[in-house]
């Protein structure tokens, strides 16, 4: 039966499951985006202060939190960060000092809003349609050209499309299900990672199943290539700077992510965190964001009529290339790690004739890639079916609710 869905899935045109951008959540998140900027902020401070009760505590977090900001604008600044930086978080710190000296009801709050709204406004995405169709646009016309120019055999083939994206990019699995989750609830995709062209990649497989656009958390880093910046910005990515470990930087992340997904908005998540510098599917998984789909069924179970709440579903998503552009480098770096003091890396010239004839072997042979949906979960790891019905190991039926509750409540 699935080899038969398969191929009734590899040229098949999906309508969209909503009528247009207006309906897409990500749409609503962006026109209401200082209100949810100050949600965010609001709720990510009501946490912090259930955690840190005391005055002490606070200020004993907000002291760690302008070390380490002031470090890492001193040694590691990037182009992307504010230019009042500097001003902002020395300004923080004399009203820390002054604390110290004289204290006052009330102000290690004061100085936590001030931080976390700086947060929040830094993490937040947006989302412009017209952005979004232009996107579209030259990513189909360029993975067009790519993957026709890899199936001929000159490279001339690179301005020609014999072959159209359906002929070369495979969607497999469980995509009538991943549709049918998609309308009844929330979809959190986790592709494996492998490849710079991974992220192109899942968003052009979104929007070709019918899908609304997702939101998606991009390293700060990426936003100091200025075209790179233009787009994400546009297309509902949300800013994650791994730099940042403070307590109030985290918890606004969190906070953010579990929102959006509270309000509907559809998730894509890398839980390897990087590339797969082995070629193996990964196994130590990074779960800080993952698990905000968790605290987000929670609180959609708590403050919602049970038979109202969307449920959450967890989708798995396997990408697989037949070779990776910057595979020699990802090699490199994986026997490295394995190898450490025992690997000597002989330094090869990599002049201009060997990148020619690398870059012409590359567009010339064949390649395909192949995309595999998995089988959707709830957020505790129970397979569902295609209606989003949790089971347990033996396929009968299992309230996901009942997870969350304690003493006949959630």
């Amino acid at each position: 039966m699935e080899i038969l869905e398969e191929k009734k899935n590899k040229n098949k045109e999906y309508k969209p499951i909503l009528d247009g951008i207006p309906d897409w959540p990500v749409y609503q998140l962006s026109k209401n985006r200082k209100e949810f900027i100050e949600e965010v902020s609001a709720k990510t401070i009501e946490h912090i202060l259930k955690t840190r009760p005391s005055p002490k505590h606070l200020r004993d977090d907000l002291e760690a939190t302008v070390y380490r900001e002031q470090n890492r604008i001193k040694r590691n600044r990037w182009r992307v960060d504010p230019a009042d930086e500097r001003k902002f978080w020395s300004g923080i710190k004399s009203e820390l000092t002054e604390l110290n000296a004289h204290s006052v009801e009330g102000k290690e709050v004061e100085l936590l809003r001030r931080i976390i709204t700086r947060y929040a406004n830094e993490i937040a995405g947006n989302f412009k349609p017209s952005s979004y169709r232009f996107a579209r646009r030259i990513i189909t016309f360029w993975f067009r050209r790519l993957l026709n120019s890899a199936r001929a055999k000159k490279f001339g083939a690179f301005f020609r499309s014999k072959y159209t994206l359906r002929d070369k990019i495979h969607i497999v699995g469980k995509v009538k299900m991943l549709r049918n989750l998609a309308r009844r609830g929330t979809v959190v995709m986790v592709p494996t990672h492998f490849s710079n062209l991974d992220s192109i990649l899942i968003g052009w497989v979104i929007h070709s199943l019918g899908l609304p656009a997702f939101i998606y958390g991009a390293g700060l880093n990426l936003f100091n290539i200025k075209i790179f910046a233009y787009f994400m910005n546009s297309l509902g990515a949300y800013k994650v700077d791994r730099r940042k470990k403070n307590l109030p930087y985290l918890e606004t992340l969190k906070m953010y992510s579990s929102l959006a997904m509270e309000k509907g908005a559809h998730s894509l998540f890398f839980p390897g965190g990087t590339r797969s510098r082995s070629g193996m599917i990964e196994k130590n998984l990074k779960l800080g964001l993952l698990s905000t789909a968790v605290e987000a069924q929670r609180n959609l179970y708590l403050n919602n009529p049970p038979e109202q709440v969307r449920k959450i579903f967890i989708v798995p998503v396997t990408i697989n290339y037949h070779f990776v552009l910057e595979a020699p480098e990802l090699v490199i770096e994986h026997l490295q790690a394995k190898g450490q003091d025992r690997y000597f890396h002989e330094e090869d010239s990599y002049g201009s004739f060997p990148l020619l004839k690398f870059l012409f072997k590359f567009f010339t042979k064949g390649s395909n890639i192949s995309v595999s949906i998995g089988r959707g979960l709830d957020v505790i790891g129970n397979y569902v079916d295609d209606e989003g019905n949790s089971k347990d190991s033996n396929g009968n039926p299992i309230n996901t609710r009942d997870y969350f509750i304690s003493n006949g409540k959630v």
